[in-house]
């Protein structure tokens, strides 16, 4: 697409970025990506296992749910099925195919995942809405009973609650939580770095094109079957992903209860709290979600009150419903607006004129 600017010709986003350049941003990322790969050596075992390293998954499986909610504007509650696909399918491809590398495996089971997706995002061309959630929520269901009651997929376990394989890659065995976390950062960053170019690609236009409205963007050229699918396709893909890197780096046990309802609603909210259609809102969801029982825990610890476990979950549930209301009505684009908006006012504060 060619269209004039400033008197000249810009023929693509990066063309754009040329003339627009923030060089600050673009280092601010660079420093942050760099520090975060020192956090493993300064924080304790504990950080690293029971919050960085299920903050990461949680970020992949939410990039995966943006692109289908926030881009494409395709409403889905089976984020907890895809990513039970994508661990099931992880743990018997590593199990029944030792020879391949743990790393084509995962990429394997989010195609799996893909697949899956592409499947059950055929009722989207003819529905919408609450409508195609419903339909979604059919696949959840369907997963759970189908990885409870077919033993092959547990590997014929009696109890259907079987161990992941030992983490070894290129040689190396991943034993150390601060091995783990590095591979971990890596995937997340590569994650984080194909669904923003994917969004500024032709096919990303298409799904902001769908989202905003469909049947002009038909009009023009936009195929809404293609534009709808593919987004289903990479949504499962990275929920997928997000599901086998939830068993081998985080609980190294695959259960379908991991997997349930719930985690679906959890994804969502992180998506609905960090920002639709954004890149940094998934990472500032999953960080939301993450840190509130931990904020929660050091809080009742300074009033000098103990709770029972069930009251403070609760509470929790209590607190996500009135962020996402409060969102919803005073910034329905989420923290990362929130966020973009207190650099813009920073910026310019200074000169207002």
């Amino acid at each position: 697409m060619y269209y004039r600017d400033s008197g000249r010709v810009i023929s693509s986003y990066r063309a754009d970025h040329a003339i627009f350049r923030v060089e600050q941003d673009r280092w601010a990322v660079i420093a942050l990506a760099a520090a975060g790969a020192l956090l493993p050596f300064a924080l304790s075992e504990y950080w690293i296992v029971s919050i960085l390293i299920p903050f990461m998954v949680f970020s992949v499986a939410a990039l995966g749910l943006n692109i289908l909610v926030g881009y494409a504007g395709q409403l889905s509650l089976g984020t907890g099925g895809f990513m039970a696909i994508g661990a099931f399918a992880a743990y018997n491809l590593c199990t029944r195919l030792p020879e391949l590398n743990q790393l084509v495996c995962f990429v394997l089971a989010g195609g799996i995942a893909a697949v899956a997706g592409i499947v059950f995002g055929v009722p989207s061309l003819r529905i919408k809405g609450f409508y195609l959630a419903v339909a979604t929520l059919a696949l959840q269901f369907f997963v759970e009973w189908l990885f409870q009651r077919v033993n092959w997929f547990s590997g014929n376990s009696s109890t259907g609650v079987i161990s992941a394989p030992q983490l070894h890659m290129f040689g190396y065995d991943f034993v150390t939580p601060q091995s783990r976390f590095l591979l971990l950062y890596v995937i997340t960053l590569i994650a984080a770095i194909a669904a923003k170019n994917l969004a500024r690609s032709a096919t990303g236009r298409s799904w902001m094109a769908i989202r905003d409205m469909d049947i002009a963007a038909e009009s023009i050229g936009v195929s809404p079957m293609r534009a709808k699918l593919s987004a289903f396709a990479v949504s499962s893909f990275f929920c997928g992903l997000a599901g086998a890197l939830w068993v081998f780096f985080y609980i190294g046990t695959v259960e379908t209860q991991a997997f349930d309802l719930n985690r679906s609603f959890q994804v969502l909210f992180m998506v609905i709290i960090g920002g639709l259609g954004t890149i940094l809102g998934p990472f500032l969801g999953a960080a939301f979600i993450v840190f509130l029982p931990i904020f929660l825990s050091a809080t009742f610890a300074t009033i000098g009150r103990a709770f029972q476990a069930d009251l403070v979950s609760h509470i929790q549930l209590l607190i996500y419903g009135g962020a996402m209301l409060g969102i919803l009505i005073f910034e329905p684009h989420g923290l990362a607006r929130i966020g973009l908006n207190l650099r813009e006012k920073m910026r310019i504060w200074p000169f207002p004129y």
